[in-house]
Formats: C-alpha cells, sequence, structure tokens
C-alpha cells in the first residue's frame, strides 16, 4: 500500500527542520531501507519491535519493514486557495495524501523571525485551514451546480441525497469549519469521496516546541489542545531542536544516552511515524520465514482474503484459507514448529478480520 502523509506548516514553524529528521530515519534502524523519490519525498520505516524480535528468532535472509511516504509540501501562503504563490502545486500535493501533519511552531525565539512577526499557533492554524477550506467550498460548489437540477427535477435518489450531503458540508465550510468535522456518516462521505476533499483527510497536529517543554509542553501547546478538540485529532510534542540533533549521531548507543539525558524513552521522529501510521488506521500482519521476515500494512478491518491481496492479488482470488499464530505465541513459544506442536497454530477461513500483530500464511489456488 502506497500511503503518503504530507508535512504542512508555515515558514518557519520547524517543518523543514523536522521533515530533514525524517528524511534520516534510517538512523533509528540502520538496518532498514530509506530512499528519496524526489527531492522532497522520503520513504521511512516504520518502527515496530515486534519485526525485530521476529527476526532475532527466526534469523531470516532478509527483513522488509512497513514504510510510509512523508511529503514536504511547501509554497503555502495566503491566497493559496487561489492559486497565489505556489497555491496550485500545494493543494494539489496536499490532496494525493491520505493524511496531513500539520506542524506549529510553539517555542519562542527571537533569532527565529515569525513570518507574521509573532508566535500564534492558533493563528498560523487558522492560515492553512483557510487555504484548504475555501478551495474545498470552491470544489463543493461546482459539484452543487452540476448534482442541483437533477436533485430537483428528477427522481434520481442519489443525486438528491449527494445534493443535500454537499449542501450540509458548504454550510459547515462556510461556519469556517473543515469537512471532517461535518455531522454526516460515513455512509454518506462516500456520495462525495470522489471530490478527493482536502479538509477531510485526517490530521496529525505537530507542536514544535523548545527543549525545555518537550516533556510538559507549555502554554502554546495547551491553546492547540483546546483549539483543536472537537475535531477529534492527535496533538504530538516534538523538539524539531532536539530531533536535528540526534540526527547527527551515528552511533545507537549515544543516541540513546542522548535521549535518556532528556528524560526521553524514544525519539520524537519515531512517535511521529508510528502517529501517522496510527492516524491511517492502520494494522500490520507478520510473514515469517527463513528467506524474509516482513512486515505488511493493512486497513484495520480487512479479512484474512483481503490482507492476502496485499501480498498479491491471486493470492486473493484464490484464497483458500490462512494459517494464523498470534505474536505473542510466537515470542513465548519461539519458532512455528513449537506453536503447532502446541495447538496455537490456527486455521482461518474467508471471514476472518485479520488483528494487528497476527502472523500468516496464506494457501491459495489459482
Amino acid at each position: 500500500m502506497a500511503l503518503q502523509c504530507g508535512i504542512v506548516g508555515l515558514p518557519n514553524v520547524g517543518k523543514s527542520t523536522l521533515f530533514n529528521c525524517l528524511s534520516n530515519a534510517k538512523a533509528q534502524a540502520a538496518n532498514f531501507p530509506f530512499c528519496t523519490i524526489e527531492p522532497n519525498v522520503g520513504v521511512i520505516t516504520v518502527p515496530d519491535d515486534r519485526l525485530t524480535k521476529l527476526a532475532e528468532l527466526v534469523n531470516p535472509q532478509k527483513i522488509v519493514p512497513n514504510t510510509i511516504e512523508i511529503v514536504d509540501i511547501a509554497g503555502l501562503v495566503k491566497g493559496a486557495s487561489k492559486g497565489e504563490g505556489l497555491g496550485n502545486q500545494f493543494l494539489g500535493n496536499i490532496r494525493a495524501t491520505n493524511a496531513i501533519i500539520h506542524v506549529l511552531r510553539c517555542f519562542d525565539d527571537g533569532n527565529v523571525v515569525h513570518v507574521d512577526g509573532s508566535v500564534d499557533p492558533i493563528r498560523d492554524k487558522e492560515i492553512i485551514d483557510t487555504e484548504l477550506q475555501l478551495k474545498d467550498l470552491d470544489t463543493v460548489v461546482k459539484r452543487i451546480q452540476k448534482v442541483e437540477k437533477m436533485a430537483k427535477t428528477g427522481g434520481d435518489k442519489d443525486a438528491k441525497r449527494t445534493f443535500e450531503i454537499l449542501s450540509l458540508v458548504k454550510n459547515h465550510i462556510e461556519s469556517g469549519k473543515s469537512a471532517r468535522t461535518a455531522p454526516i456518516s460515513e455512509e454518506d462521505f462516500d456520495f462525495i469521496s470522489d471530490l478527493s476533499l482536502l479538509t477531510v483527510k485526517p490530521v496529525l497536529y505537530v507542536c514544535n516546541v523548545d527543549e525545555s517543554s518537550v516533556n510538559t509542553g507549555n502554554k502554546y501547546v495547551d491553546l492547540v489542545k483546546d483549539a483543536v478538540k472537537e475535531e477529534n485529532a492527535e496533538v504530538l510534542i516534538i523538539s524539531a531542536k532536539i530531533e536535528s540533533e540526534i540526527a547527527e549521531l551515528e552511533d545507537y548507543e549515544e543516541r540513546q544516552m542522548f535521549l535518556s539525558d532528556l528524560g526521553l524513552t524514544e525519539s520524537g521522529v519515531s512517535k511521529l511515524i508510528r502517529a501517522a501510521y496510527k492516524l491511517l488506521n492502520l494494522y500490520t500482519y507478520f510473514t515469517a520465514g527463513v528467506q524474509e521476515v516482513r512486515a505488511w500494512t493493512i486497513t484495520k478491518g480487512f479479512t484474512a482474503p483481503q490482507a492476502a491481496g496485499v501480498i498479491h492479488s491471486d493470492f486473493e482470488k484464490g484464497f483458500i484459507r490462512a494459517e494464523v499464530i498470534k505474536y505473542n505465541d510466537f515470542v513465548t513459544l519461539g519458532s512455528e514448529s513449537a506453536c503447532k506442536e502446541a495447538g496455537k497454530l490456527g486455521v482461518e477461513g474467508k471471514t476472518y478480520v485479520v488483528e494487528d500483530g497476527d502472523i500468516m500464511h496464506f494457501r491459495f489456488n489459482v
């Protein structure tokens, strides 16, 4: 699954610094791959101790982790929704992503000039929100113009329902709110999913703080948390300055000592990557053999055939059954053969819903 999270933020909030730290995420797990697709796109690994533990037990020839693409989206200025600056490119890049990582400046530093002259994360948030909302409003209005006549004069029930949903979303956006908080069901959103509205995308707010606030937050973080409490969005506290210092350390032990001295158990980058993965409502299952131990990305709620299809479409088409071992059982007993002997290998059919951490082997026939 090609998954993308776009990093957005105004100039001098720490967005580029954070992206550069993410681009060095390979240092967090030296054996895992990192590559650059374009100058502003990085493929980074999802930290998962379970994969490391399985690899220790199986000793495979190859280890393949889950990955997420992080896109550094630049070019936002006031008026982006109308094409100002790099507005069209900026908004087009966001449209292509699955989720948004919104970086907000939550630190005071006279040496780092803010584009608007003062530190105000709520104002910064509203600038980006407004541009996205205006673009969505334009998209919604254009669609309303197309379906309104069919909805009012014809017998097309879908057109009528679509018009009703669009009208509700239009009013919601005009009130200064993002489409994701509109009071409609997931089924209703399906009627307008083809619009790829920008403000429907899930958001992770990253508060970039000074070193002294990384464990506790500060007054700016409190303001952000209060401002987004109705959005059902997660707020993550990170110090981009600390992350940049960690990225410069080559040795794993040095990084761990550095984190320990700051009272941290892991880097903010690792937390952000995992939070982004969670934001997209994703699960991980594993395949484990001597040739390869691999993590596979699926959407929460996938059935066994759907999970098999992530490996290859033929696996889903010709699905017969799945052999499933729970992660804790595998780690406790130490091997697949030991799990079989202990009766811990389950045989599951087409209706089985895959759980996070399942170790799976598929039987299929095409």
